[in-house]
């Protein structure tokens, strides 16, 4: 479970980098930029709630 959790982070942080390469800052929210954007706010989403979910299995193991 650990790795498939790590394998979803690394995911998650290669479709941001790809979603950073379709930005154009001239026009931020506007066609393609914006899909980009939310991309971009999805994935360090899904980062965050999978680190969360790590820091929850430590403490369950620690409880047990």
């Amino acid at each position: 479970m650990k790795i498939f959790i790590y394998i979803l982070i690394a995911l998650a942080a290669a479709l941001a980098i790809f979603n950073t390469t379709k930005l154009d800052f001239d026009n931020l929210f506007e066609g393609e930029s914006s899909v980009a954007a939310i991309g971009i706010l999805a994935s360090g989403c899904v980062i965050l709630l999978l680190f969360i979910l790590l820091t929850s299995k430590k403490i369950e193991k620690k409880k047990k």
